[in-house]
């Protein structure tokens, strides 16, 4: 609390950052946190709740009124206020329904715009909030403008000019180095006209899949991209911050889902929910734990005859598994990046193959070695290490394609990938190690 009092009295309102406010507050127990709410500015009220976890949001609201709530958030952009509008329904929607009808007129259908979209179409994360100007104009007038709309802080993250025609259609896009050193005597069409190819804008569509315009923003390096609808009028913009909390948010996705979790069911405070999310999951794992335990089943005798195969049994199936989990971490990973092309699928499983081959044959030998000198039996050596390299090839195979399969049928390829694989890995560890005993050493 001392933290947060401190940051409050040492910066004005003006230099105070939500994210900053946010950090400390999740520091403090729950007696401490209530208290520290109602030492912030209201302003900014809004923008820690969204910077905050979500198990953290209901409680903000229930400590401020309606009208407090909309006058924060009034403050914020239009996607802010759409995403804490749509948040603030799935917690209470007759608050949500009031918070936005103290909104003004030009906020309500800025909300209502962008809540048409989808939750992964480009229309969804963009700012109708944007200066543009038309070709037309003056340069002098625009700087003129600029500095107007700057000082008077109705400007926000501008680096890059739009530049429509008279009907609102988006014609070029102009960086603001680029502007400065145009004629100011002239109109931008004038100034254009020299290099137009140069001032054609990056653009994406409203409908596009927000992936889509994640991966224009990596490939060009943008700071803000035009959004259009289908007949080129400029809607908005999505900037940066907005793409690197995409981005941010997909790789939590990703992990939860690797993992068998549910990214929504883990921020909520309800344990039931939570459970069930995950009790799925572990029920797969469990059927799928049961069919490597009658593949074991198969091979009764054979164990009972040497117990030294049971000793080294866990040993195949977790190098497998290991082996498999890397190949399937590197090329999830790279199909989110969109480093694999559509048809690139035989050189990934080539190369994840040979990986695991080369380890496996390496591990075989030092495993082998290991068996022999452990149970004074040449032969139970050769078994094992047999086994350990058919187990890393199936690994590294198994392991870059169920993804990349996954991902060919338009499933998410972070969904169920680990449990398939795990199933695979155990399966042909347990058959090949008990199979290749049982014909070798009985």
């Amino acid at each position: 609390m001392d933290k947060l009092r401190a940051y409050l009295n040492e910066h004005s309102n003006e230099e105070l950052h939500p994210s900053e406010i946010a950090k400390l507050l999740k520091d403090l127990d729950e007696k401490s946190f209530e208290e520290a709410l109602h030492s912030i500015p209201k302003d900014l009220i809004a923008d820690v709740a969204l910077e905050l976890p979500d198990r953290y949001f209901e409680d903000i609201i229930e400590k401020f009124t309606p009208k407090e709530i909309a006058k924060s958030l009034s403050e914020m952009e239009s996607d802010d206020q759409t995403d804490f509008i749509q948040e603030l329904e799935e917690v209470d929607e007759e608050i949500a329904q009031e918070v936005f009808e103290q909104l003004d007129k030009e906020d309500q259908q800025d909300i209502l715009q962008l809540k048409k979209y989808e939750e992964d179409e480009a229309g969804a994360y963009m700012q109708v909030e944007m200066y543009a100007a038309k070709q037309d104009q003056k340069v002098q007038d625009i700087i003129k403008e600029f500095s107007r709309l700057k000082r008077e802080d109705e400007l926000d993250n501008i680096n890059y000019l739009f530049v429509t025609d008279e009907d609102g259609y988006l014609r070029y896009g102009v960086g603001l180095d680029d502007l400065i050193i145009f004629d100011f005597e002239k109109t931008l069409k004038e100034n254009i006209s020299s290099n137009p190819e140069k001032f054609k804008p990056i653009i994406g569509h409203d409908h596009d899949d927000i992936k889509e315009i994640v991966t224009k923003f990596q490939e060009y390096d943008l700071n803000s991209m035009p959004i259009v609808d289908e007949y080129g009028k400029l809607l908005g913009r999505i900037t940066s911050d907005d793409i690197y909390d995409i981005i941010s948010e997909h790789a939590t996705d990703q992990m939860y889902s690797l993992a068998g979790v549910n990214d929504d069911a883990e921020e909520d405070d309800d344990i039931i929910k939570a459970g069930k999310s995950r009790a799925i999951w572990l029920a797969i794992n469990l059927a799928t734990a049961i069919a490597a335990s009658l593949v074991i089943g198969m091979f009764e005798e054979t164990l009972q005859s040497l117990v030294a195969l049971a000793v080294l049994m866990p040993i195949v199936a977790s190098m497998g598994g290991n082996a498999g989990t890397q190949s399937l971490t590197v090329v999830v990973r790279q199909l989110a990046l969109g480093d694999i092309a559509k048809n690139d699928a035989y050189r990934t499983i080539k190369k994840e193959v040979l990986l695991s081959l080369g380890n496996g044959v390496i591990f075989a030998i030092v495993i082998g070695m290991i068996a022999w000198i452990w149970f004074d039996t040449p032969m139970l050596g050769v078994v094992i290490a047999l086994s350990m390299v058919i187990n890393l090839l199936s690994a590294g195979f198994f392991g870059s394609m169920v993804p990349l399969l996954l991902k060919r049928l338009n499933i998410d390829p972070a969904i169920g990938s680990t449990v398939i694989l795990t199933t695979v890995t155990d399966i042909v560890g347990f058959f090949s190690f008990l199979g290749l005993a049982t014909l070798i050493l009985l």
